[in-house]
């Protein structure tokens, strides 16, 4: 075989960039990118409310999302209604960017499609650690975890010029969600409930900071500072209603506060259209970038 035609019959590699898609590319991945999302939004929905129909009626292990959080409450267990109200905005918020599969310019279309695959593959993980999740299977959970954030990892830097109501709900919010699920999925695998846990919890949630402040300064990306932020609260007051007297929840309000303070210093000057440069390396994610892509924040 010649190997022009060797190179034809080579499959098409889903995460690639791509320049073009053909009609056929883009309604499977308008299908598919609905499909998931719904699954995600339908699924996490019912599990806030019902426990999985298919256990025991005995069993220990399956309870409701946020049952399982009460049952296992760990030095990682989270605050329900600040998470919730995360998730819901930022499955709005990826309700929004569903649309640009749909415009018909095709540079819209064309953009979206290609995170359309990471996006997708995001969905499938998030519905199969749900699942789990709620069946009290941490330790598959925890590696559907570990694969997702290797795969949003990827999306970040391969797609960092997006708009922010592009960056936000497909790209930092999960991303950052990630982060904090591998720490509450994994504490609740290993039963952390012993006082050597909750030390150990303690020299872990310093990775929250860590992590928060790599992507702020480092790349000037304020969203995810903002929104560890927000799951450092959620962790705050998580453990604040059971365990006042540890510091986990100490902890996390500081985490919480620096990385706020770090998102204010580094996004106010880009805002304001001064001060871009906060570092003299090349952001990821910054400013000039952000409004040079093919999507546009409207």
């Amino acid at each position: 075989m010649p190997i022009k035609d060797c190179k034809k019959s080579i499959p098409h590699n889903p995460f690639a960039k791509r320049e073009e898609f053909g009609r056929s590319n883009l309604i499977a991945y308008k299908v598919l990118t609905i499909v998931t999302w719904l699954l995600v939004v339908i699924v996490g929905a019912y599990y806030t409310f019902n426990k999985p129909r298919d256990c025991h009626h005995k069993s220990s292990r399956c309870h409701t999302i946020w049952g399982q959080n009460n049952h296992h409450y760990t030095p990682f267990a989270l605050n329900s209604v600040v998470t919730s109200i995360y998730w819901i905005v930022v499955l709005i918020l990826q309700a929004h960017y569903i649309k640009y599969l749909y415009n018909a310019d095709t540079s819209y279309k064309t953009g979206a499609a290609n995170v359309g695959s990471h996006f997708i593959f995001h969905n499938l993980l998030t519905f199969g650690f749900i699942m789990l999740w709620v069946r009290g299977r941490f330790w598959i959970g925890e590696v559907l975890l570990i694969i997702n954030l290797f795969n949003l990892i990827m999306l970040y830097f391969r797609h960092s010029t997006y708009p922010r109501l592009i960056h936000i709900p497909i790209v930092s919010a999960p991303l950052a969600w990630t982060y904090i699920a591998i720490l509450w999925d994994g504490a609740a695998a290993v039963n952390a409930h012993s006082l050597a846990a909750r030390i150990v919890a303690n020299v872990f949630i310093w990775g929250i900071l860590g992590i928060g402040a790599f992507y702020v300064l480092i790349f000037k990306d304020y969203t995810m500072g903002f929104e560890l932020a927000i799951l450092s609260l959620a962790l705050a007051l998580g453990q604040f209603s059971t365990h006042v007297i540890a510091v986990q929840w100490v902890f996390a309000l500081i985490i919480m506060a620096i990385l706020l303070i770090l998102t204010v210093l580094v996004s106010v000057p880009g805002l304001l259209g001064e001060g871009r440069n906060v570092r003299p390396q090349q952001p990821v994610v910054d400013e000039d970038r952000e409004r040079a892509p093919l999507l546009d924040d409207h």
